[in-house]
């Protein structure tokens, strides 16, 4: 790594302090990555410059900016499509044919990042069953970093962004052309809200949830951190609801309340009745 073993030790702590998300030594290339833009905008030489800077008390705003930079987690719109296709198939038709009628609906994207997945759910909703509509509908995405989830509410995207995993025909549809980004239309961007979360907390907010997307998340925290997770997640997931993680990501070995369920070439979870 080109910093100090103490500077990466320094940060992995006041990370895990943080958010509960563990960085080993194998990750120094992601704190390089991840604050090569921060050193630059702050006209800091290095890493072990910024750690310096950082143990100084009065760098409470610096350290607001260098936690942010760490725990923005990459996504994209449709990412990996399996779960949108099993929200499509499956999941989605059954809740319309419960014995409710499909009244209300809630989605949760846990570590939303930008908020690509949320209104990833608000698209297909829209294009696919529009009978949700007219019902109870709560899509929310939650995040650690307040810098993130200000760009989620924005919906604002670069190009870069929406040719990832964007169909065409909806980015025509839903997006308008804003210089050089895109802009979501309010069509869509008032479907999703967003709020600050951090997930190695007690979740401060009361309701169930159908579905939850947690993925490429838990692979971050500890094994400790994971199990407590996914038991908070259990308890806040309705009968019947369905938990999506990311493909590396499984609850075996770390809560059997779940049954796997497959799907595709993937899995998704529910508690166990």
């Amino acid at each position: 790594m080109s910093f100090s073993p103490a500077t990466f030790a320094y940060l992995a702590q006041m990370v895990r302090d943080h958010s509960a998300i563990v960085l080993d030594e194998t990750k120094a290339y992601v704190v390089e990555s991840r604050l090569a833009p921060l050193l630059y905008s702050e006209g800091v030489r290095d890493i072990d410059e910024l750690a310096y800077r950082l143990r100084d008390d009065r760098s409470a705003p610096l350290r607001r900016r260098v936690l942010d930079a760490m725990t923005n987690n990459e996504t994209w719109f449709f990412r990996d499509l399996y779960p949108f296709d099993a929200l499509k198939s499956v999941v989605l038709p059954e809740i319309l044919s419960r014995a409710d009628g499909g009244k209300s609906l809630s989605v949760w994207s846990a570590a939303c990042s930008s908020g690509q997945e949320i209104y990833s759910v608000a698209m297909l909703i829209r294009e696919t069953f529009p009978s949700l509509l007219n019902r109870k509908l709560t899509l929310l995405g939650t995040d650690v970093s307040e810098a993130i989830l200000q760009r989620a509410r924005t919906g604002a995207y670069s190009q870069l962004e929406v040719n990832r995993g964007l169909p065409a025909i909806l980015l025509a549809k839903y997006f308008q052309q804003a210089g050089r980004d895109w802009q979501l239309k309010r069509i869509i961007l008032d479907m999703a809200g967003f709020r600050s979360l951090n997930l190695s907390l007690s979740f401060p907010f009361v309701g169930e949830f159908d579905v939850v997307f947690l993925r490429n998340v838990l692979i971050y925290f500890s094994l400790d951190s994971r199990r407590e997770i996914l038991a908070r997640i259990r308890r806040v997931l309705r009968p019947g609801g369905v938990l999506f993680l990311g493909a590396a990501e499984t609850t075996l070995n770390l809560d059997d309340s779940y049954e796997r369920v497959p799907f595709q070439k993937s899995f998704y979870y529910r508690p166990k009745p």
